[in-house]
């Protein structure tokens, strides 16, 4: 009797099942692919309930359902691309997104699930989605990056034109001194580069209203200066001073006192060179050793940097440039190299050292105190161009993707 039990239930579950199947239809066909009537409602569903919440005006269903179907069909070809390319995401990174995404909205995992399952919705069914998102995500980047060029003169120009660039230009704090005569500029000028106080002389000499405090001028952005202050001052560092510049007032005498803003950023930069030697099967790593320090001698009794590191360094990204590491700051290097450089004056030549890429020595040529602004500014100014290209190349694709794709629609009661 039991057995007859599981069977009659087995059975009955399988009926339920069949006539859930039955109540889902084929309503497009896509190249290769099927997109079902479920999919569609519940896609109307999701809109419907979007509309709802933000209190904005539906148009027509029979609009919304053809937007629906639209978005259905490019999502099928993007997954079908996927497919055929091997697009895969795993648990592990989906479990990553997901744990990232509930941690921006101040969540845990569980209080994620819990939030998601509360607002009405399946917490399988949203990682699903998000698998299929990451996958439509991840086909577009290979097929749109490859078609975005952006050329240094399209790049100047956004640089230049884009407002909302502009906004992100930092205040300049600025010291001037004012005086009717070429010849006393070039005099202050003289004093102010063999270290005599700025402000002081401009109380002294200015004759422009600020002169009393110091020839300061208030906080202010670059556009909102006089095109001549603007252009003398674009991109320069603090503490920088320009030459005598002429206006219909006199000539001007500019200090560059100190900057603030968002973008606003300064790092501790090095100047180094090296030489590498990687132990090999011809060559054990007692031996590198050795011969690293043979080099080192040679250099220290008088012998070129440049020209040994172009002979002998094994490190193919320095060896053609003597050497030359260029500016780097901290994090880029690898520890080991990292703590020898700091350790190191400048000028001098380090002891050979061992890290995981084999055996150095290093000179540290100089340091500075590097302001990242223009550089932070100019990566904002890249990525906004890059997306708004990357916007019009994808919408071109996903467009000639569903005029070539064969779509048939299938009438539905």
């Amino acid at each position: 009797m039991k057995h007859v039990l599981i069977i009659s239930l087995f059975i009955s579950s399988a009926l339920i099942s069949a006539k859930v199947e039955l109540l889902d239809k084929i309503a497009i066909i896509v190249d290769d692919g099927l997109v079902m009537e479920s999919q569609i409602n519940d896609a109307l569903s999701t809109l419907e309930k979007n509309y709802s919440e933000q209190n904005i005006k539906m148009p027509p269903k029979e609009v919304l359902i053809d937007q629906v179907k639209e978005k259905l069909i490019i999502e099928e070809l993007q997954l079908q691309l996927a497919d055929r390319a091997g697009v895969k995401i795993s648990d592990a990174e989906l479990n990553s997104t997901i744990t990232r995404l509930a941690a921006n909205n101040q969540m845990n995992l569980e209080e994620f699930i819990l939030f998601i399952e509360n607002s009405g919705d399946s917490y399988e069914k949203v990682r699903e989605s998000m698998r299929r998102e990451m996958r439509i995500q991840r086909i577009q980047r290979g097929r749109v990056n490859s078609n975005i060029d952006i050329t240094e003169n399209e790049f100047e120009s956004f640089l230049a034109t884009n407002e909302s660039l502009a906004a992100l230009e930092p205040e300049l704090l600025v010291r001037q001194i004012l005086v009717n005569d070429i010849n006393i500029a070039r005099k202050l000028l003289g004093l102010i580069n063999e270290g005599s106080n700025f402000s002081d002389l401009a109380k002294e000499y200015s004759i422009s209203s600020n002169a009393n405090n110091g020839g300061l001028i208030n906080w202010r952005k670059p556009k909102d200066m006089p095109e001549l202050f603007e252009n003398a001052l674009k991109n320069k560092s603090i503490g920088h001073v320009t030459e005598p510049l002429k206006s219909g007032s006199g000539f001007h005498i500019l200090k560059l006192e100190d900057k603030r803003g968002e973008f606003v950023k300064f790092e501790d930069q090095w100047l180094s060179r090296h030489i590498l030697l990687i132990p090999s099967a011809i060559r054990n790593a007692e031996e590198t050793e050795i011969q690293l320090n043979r080099l080192r001698d040679r250099i220290l009794e008088g012998e070129d940097f440049e020209l040994l590191a172009e002979e002998f360094s094994e490190d193919p990204g320095s060896a053609k440039q003597g050497g030359d590491l260029g500016w780097m700051s901290l994090g880029v290097f690898t520890p080991a190299f990292e703590e020898v450089m700091l350790s190191t004056e400048i000028g001098s030549i380090s002891e050979v050292f061992e890290s995981e890429f084999g055996f150095h020595f290093l000179e540290v040529i100089d340091k500075r105190n590097y302001e990242q602004t223009n550089d932070l500014i100019r990566d904002r100014a890249y990525n906004l161009l890059y997306a708004r290209k990357y916007e019009e190349e994808l919408e071109n694709t996903l467009r000639t993707m569903r005029a070539e794709a064969f779509v048939e629609f299938k009438d539905l009661d």
